[in-house]
Order: C-alpha cells, then sequence, then structure tokens
C-alpha cells in the first residue's frame, strides 16, 4: 500500500490518462486514496488499516479484484492539489478524501467522480453538499467534528480545572481555515458562557512553542487541538510544549494524550475509515453517491493522562476517571 512515485519523467504527466484507459480495459474496480497526513505517523497506519480491513471484510483484495491507489499530502497544502489533481487524471471509479482539505480541492476539480469523504467538518456550511440527508452531488461520507464538540472540549477542561476562563483554539488558517467560522458561530449562540474562545492560528513549528509559551504565562488559559492536518502532523511536539509549559490541553487526537498531552476526546477515527469501506463498497456496485446521507460520528473516545494530570496539581473527578476509555498512569 505504498504510494506510487510520482511520475518525474518527461511526459510522465500525459502518461496518466493512457495508465487511466488502461486500468479500465483489466476490468479491474480502481480506488484512489486522498490521506492528508503523512504515511509514517501511527495515526495514519490505524486508519488505513481500517479501511483495509473494511474493504477486505466486503470482499475486495488488493491487487485481486480492486485497485486501490494511495498518495500522502503530510499536512502539505500544495500536495494535496497536486494530488488530488493526479488522482483525477486517473480516473478512478471512487475517491476516498481524508479531510476537509482534501474534499474542497476534489470538488473544485470533478464533478464526475464520486467521492467518499472520511473526517470532514461541516460539509453543508462549506458549500460540499447540499444536505447531511441528500448531498445531490459526487460526493458523501463521514463528518468528524462540528461546533458543539468544542465546547464538550471545554467542559472537560473545566472538569480538571474550574477556574479556566480563556479557551485557544489553535488552527493551521492554511489547511482549516473554517474554524473562523467555527467560532463565530460559537459567538453568536453566546455558548460556552464565562469562557472567551479565542481563534489562535499557527503556521509553523516555532509558532506553536512560541503560542503555547505565551499561553502558559496568562492565569486562566488552556488549550484546544481540533482536527487540523497541520496540528496531526506535529501533534508530539505540541503535547511535549504543553507539558513542558503545564498548560492544561485536550485535542481530538489520540496521540496527544499518548504523548504527555493532558486528554484526548473526539470521534474515533479508524472506526470512520472502517465504515468509509462500506460507502466505497456501495459505489462500486453502483449506488449514487447524490442518495448516500452524509454520516456523522458514532464513536467516541475519552483518553486522560492521569500522570501529566497529578504533575500538574490537577485533580481529575472520579466520574471522569470512570467515563475514560483509556486512563494513562
Amino acid at each position: 500500500m505504498k504510494r506510487r512515485e510520482f511520475i518525474t519523467l518527461v511526459g510522465g504527466a500525459a502518461a496518466w490518462p493512457l495508465a487511466a484507459r488502461a486500468q479500465r480495459s483489466t476490468g479491474m474496480p480502481s480506488v484512489g486514496v486522498l490521506m492528508t497526513v503523512a504515511e509514517g505517523d501511527p495515526e495514519s497506519h490505524a486508519r488505513i488499516m481500517a479501511f483495509s480491513q473494511g474493504l477486505a471484510g466486503l470482499g475486495w483484495k488488493q491487487g485481486e479484484n480492486v485497485r486501490v491507489e494511495y498518495r500522502w499530502s503530510a499536512s502539505n497544502s500544495e500536495l494535496i492539489r497536486q494530488y488530488a489533481r493526479e488522482l483525477v487524471s486517473l480516473a478512478p471509479d471512487v475517491i476516498l478524501a481524508n479531510g476537509t482539505p482534501a474534499v474542497a480541492e476534489l470538488k473544485k476539480i470533478t464533478s464526475s467522480i464520486p467521492i467518499v469523504c472520511a473526517l470532514v467538518q461541516d460539509p453543508v456550511g462549506l458549500g460540499l453538499v447540499k444536505s447531511l440527508s441528500h448531498p445531490g452531488g459526487n460526493i458523501t461520507g463521514f463528518t468528524f467534528v462540528n461546533p458543539e464538540l468544542i465546547g464538550k472540549w471545554i467542559g472537560l477542561l473545566r472538569d480538571v480545572k474550574p477556574h479556566i476562563t480563556r479557551a485557544a483554539l489553535m488552527f493551521n488558517p492554511k489547511t482549516t481555515p473554517f474554524f473562523y467560522d467555527f467560532l463565530r458561530e460559537i459567538e453568536v449562540t453566546r455558548q460556552p458562557a464565562g469562557i472567551e474562545l479565542v481563534a489562535t492560528p499557527v503556521g509553523t513549528p516555532d509558532e506553536i512553542e512560541s503560542t503555547i509559551n505565551v499561553l502558559s504565562k496568562q492565569p486562566g488559559s488552556s488549550l484546544i487541538i481540533p482536527p487540523d492536518p497541520f496540528n496531526v502532523a506535529h501533534i508530539k511536539g505540541i503535547a511535549q510544549f504543553a507539558v513542558q509549559t503545564r498548560l492544561p490541553a485536550v485535542s481530538v487526537y489520540r496521540p496527544f494524550a499518548v504523548e504527555g498531552g493532558l486528554m484526548t476526546y473526539g470521534p474515533d477515527a479508524p472506526d470512520i475509515f472502517r465504515r468509509s469501506a462500506a460507502y466505497v463498497d456501495r459505489i462500486l456496485k453502483g449506488a449514487n453517491p447524490a442518495e448516500l446521507p452524509i454520516q456523522q460520528p458514532t464513536k467516541f473516545q475519552l483518553i486522560v493522562n492521569l500522570k501529566t494530570a497529578q504533575s500538574f496539581g490537577l485533580t481529575v473527578p472520579p466520574t471522569l476517571i470512570a467515563t475514560a476509555d483509556e486512563v494513562i498512569e
């Protein structure tokens, strides 16, 4: 399942349509996969393993009765654009698009190839589909988070540190600009009460470190690390900086807590990839993506790093520990 080396020979770009025609002539269905994460990340491995297992459980075996082409962009916006064009040129029967930036880029360049999105944010608000129940075009799939989840993250931080007055939502505007819209939506509804929720844009590892250092010096501050290809690519460093500065923080990504961050809460990403395989299967068998409703997460995971909480001098309520899917001690 390694990504095919990018075509660099003279005339390579012109060879894509020829490769697509040759692939179709074999009669073997093809699936393109555009990932916004890096191939070597543990989180990436878990997602693709779940997707592959989902396909295998439905009778699809790589190289035997289906051809799967993977592309890994490692949170690089230019690579997302490049690989989106490359996959579309290969004319697969369906594309699995991981993350909002990948879905948004594919929407710009194809309205005919079916796209199954995995971990997309607010597809209706961003104009990717007409509605969740009736997408109406070539895009369907599975969402990841919504504005309401931000309130849940703040509630968890308050459970551990009741006197929090500020929550910084850290993201890269180049890859996930829609978080500005999320924050405006929350501001309009005046939720959550008593908390200053601020956008904290970052674009480099140095900006991550300086942002966390500044926040840690402001009494009552906390940090939220939402889904963002940039965040997941730097999640280990984010966790380490948060621990070093004793900054209470919660992320959607499991590796954050594993690497020492205080808490992780969010949808089970591998489960979403496993469910995505079922939509790919249905489309390969003739289903129309316009008629497949976009589904929301059904499984969530809470991980508490009790060792980190204790080093911060924080007390984790017994009820929170009891409801956690995993406690790191």
